[in-house]
């Protein structure tokens, strides 16, 4: 999965790589929203300095996982329907061109490239965190055939960041159906090599997944209040003599 978020270009730096490693534990939900990230407990389960710890925290920061606070250290940032809306507005875009791109230059090693992917995707439809993996991977693998390096590193750069809305809007059955079915759509599309509707397709599974992504985090959200509501009602425990 490593190679699938960041520009493969910037992947030999070690702060990078542990930058990576943490950015799938926060997409993957392993490290919550709002949950502290402590330097020594990092620096000891990955085996490197304290030094390359704050390195790849800085790195974290940048790509708006890690929030540092003074005084206070980092944590996982909270996830924002504001910042979903308009990365998924990006990425339906540069997606949509990637995949026009790749109809152009189709060829048989993109049909066996391609394919070997969406044969990962079904293999991956009963498991979230598998699907979102194997999701990511088919969107690396069309990103390195679109024959457009800067666009393939832009989409990459930004990868983490998206990774764990992509993986909020793919947690229900139906939706990673929906999904697997669109993917199928696309790959016939680009095999055609029909670019204006390859754009289409990858545009509108884009959008699918954004929706389906603000549903989940407004109804995360919803039960949150519901859940401090009723912790503020509740009455004190009686307090012993």
């Amino acid at each position: 999965m490593e190679k699938t978020l960041m520009a493969s270009s910037l992947m030999p730096t070690l702060p990078l790589q542990i930058a990576e490693r943490i950015g799938v534990l926060i997409i993957e939900e392993k490290l919550r929203p709002g949950e502290r990230l402590k330097e020594v407990a990092l620096a000891k389960d990955f085996q490197v300095s304290r030094a390359t710890i704050r390195e790849a925290l800085r790195i974290l920061e940048l790509r708006s996982l890690v929030s540092i606070i003074p005084q206070r250290g980092a944590q996982v940032t909270k996830l924002s329907s504001r910042e979903l809306e308009d990365l998924f507005e990006m990425r339906a875009v540069l997606l949509g061109l990637v995949s026009r791109r790749v109809a152009l230059n189709y060829s048989p090693d993109v049909k066996r490239r391609l394919y070997a992917g969406y044969d990962k995707l079904r293999a991956a439809k009963g498991n979230a965190s598998a699907y979102a993996r194997a999701s990511a991977e088919m969107v690396a693998e069309l990103t390195r055939l679109c024959g457009n390096q800067q666009l393939a590193e832009y989409i990459a750069d930004f990868a983490l960041r998206i990774g764990r809305y992509a993986r909020l809007g793919l947690i229900r059955p139906q939706r990673r159906a929906q999904s697997l079915l669109h993917w199928g759509r696309l790959l016939r599309a680009i095999a055609a090599r029909d670019a204006a509707l390859a754009e289409t397709i990858h545009r509108r599974l884009s959008t699918q997944n954004q929706v389906a992504a603000l549903a989940e985090l407004e109804r995360r959200e919803r039960d949150e209040h519901a859940a401090t509501t009723r912790a503020r009602r509740s009455p004190p425990a009686p307090t012993k003599n």
